[in-house]
């Protein structure tokens, strides 16, 4: 059901919009070398981008979800294109990690091998890992000690590529670098920093799921164990309880300059705390992380997002800042929670309004208030553009019809829901 009052796009007009924004992703793909695509983060930019945060790799999911929602093969042979073109890329990338680096193009290559039986790419995915594996230092990847460009991501893409030994050994250098808090433990997330940071992106809880992802999957208590001392620190952090869950970005606050203090998306607020929450309650079976995860959202509704109340608040329409991450978990918790669908359709009437259509398809500006002009270049990848965004949407679709609310392409910072019929809105 749906409150009296709420704006609602019909479904086959979300779907429309999707479509378009696919036209519009597609169109900015570049020919590489043996017929393979490529994405940069910008359509203006010359340099392409293999990442799985703002480039090819990130790309690939929303093209097979594509081509598992709407059967349509060019989104496959796209696809297979876009293999192509980060295979190209293994060995000339410098970075590592699960978001901007090797792994999360080894995810990438892994899922179309998976999805379309191409043997190539699966070649290059093990290729990815191996050179992942050789360049690993005993400790850790390079400066970045967390989820997105440190050992808690590579540790997760391991898990998910099946390579569990890799796994481990690039999570259990987080029983060596822990330290004490009054609540539980905590990491730098970066050399040569004071600032603690909490949340998933860059922050302990970040680490905590990984620890927790990788120890359930091996058999390693003391892993779960560190995850749980991480998860508590954080919790004793709160302060919007009882009813809500809300905690700083960092302690003490890390860059003020240009940071600000409490965010409410995935990447740094109750949004992506709520995907961690989530994982520990399938981890433990503790009904109070599922408490937990319901204070977050609780908090994320009341907000006022994804209203711009304010310059620099809720300036982002995409999945790891703005609006696409939260209807991923309003998703999620219709799947798993039969919620109803009104805050979903808030999210959706907004990414709806805010897109910019035209005769070259559907994308959707950020803005930045402090430069000018504030509207920003749109731009094609997971992150902060047109891949993450219409994943999401496309979701949402099949949610609405009762269908399917598994993705193509299992994120791996995101707990998986079954799928069961849910109530239509």
């Amino acid at each position: 059901m749906t409150a009296p009052g709420t704006t609602v796009v019909a479904v086959d007009e979300v779907e429309a919009l999707a479509v378009d924004g696919l036209r519009w992703l597609t169109s900015a793909a570049r020919e590489t070398a043996g017929g393979g695509l490529a994405w940069t983060t910008r359509p203006s930019d010359d340099e392409l981008d293999p990442m799985l945060y703002s480039g090819t790799a990130g790309a690939v999911p929303v093209l097979l979800e594509a081509w598992r929602h709407f059967g349509d093969d060019s989104y496959a042979d796209a696809a297979l294109r876009a293999a192509r073109g980060l295979a190209g890329l293994v060995d000339g990338t410098d970075d590592d990690s699960l978001y901007f680096g090797r792994t999360g193009m080894a995810l990438a290559l892994q899922a179309v091998h998976d999805e379309l039986g191409d043997k190539a790419a699966g070649a290059a995915a093990d290729r990815a890992l191996e050179l992942v594996r050789s360049r690993f230092d005993g400790a850790r990847w390079g400066e970045l000690f967390e989820l997105m460009g440190g050992n808690a991501g590579i540790g997760l893409g391991a898990l998910l590529a099946g390579d569990a030994e890799l796994a481990v050994l690039a999570v259990e250098p987080y029983l060596r670098a822990v330290e004490q808090t009054p609540a539980g433990v905590q990491w730098a997330h970066r050399t040569g920093v004071v600032s603690r940071l909490h949340h998933i992106s860059h922050g302990t809880l970040g680490i905590v799921l990984a620890l927790a992802q990788v120890g359930r999957a091996t058999g390693r208590a003391d892993l779960v164990e560190l995850a749980l001392a991480g998860a508590a620190d954080v919790v004793a952090r709160d302060e919007a309880g009882p009813e809500g869950f809300l905690v700083l970005h960092s302690t003490p606050q890390y860059r003020p300059d240009v940071i600000e203090p409490i965010s409410y998306g995935w990447c740094h607020g109750p949004a992506g705390d709520a995907q961690v929450f989530r994982l520990l309650r399938d981890v433990t079976a503790d009904s109070a992380w599922s408490a937990l995860a319901d204070r977050c959202w609780h908090t994320v509704t009341r907000s006022g997002l994804p209203r711009r109340l304010r310059p620099g608040f809720w300036d982002n329409n995409g999945r790891c800042c703005g609006t696409a991450g939260v209807l991923a978990l309003a998703c999620d918790r219709i799947a798993e929670q039969q919620d109803p669908y009104d805050f979903a359709h808030v999210l959706v009437a907004d990414l709806a309004a805010r897109a910019i259509r035209d005769t070259d398809g559907a994308r959707w500006s950020n803005v930045e208030h402090t430069a000018t002009p504030s509207d920003l270049e749109p731009r094609t990848g997971w992150a902060m553009g047109n891949a993450g965004i219409v994943r999401e949407l496309l979701r949402f679709v099949r949610l609405s019809r009762e269908g399917d609310p598994r993705y193509a392409f299992a994120w791996p910072d995101q707990p998986p829901v079954p799928w069961r019929r849910t109530s239509r809105p």
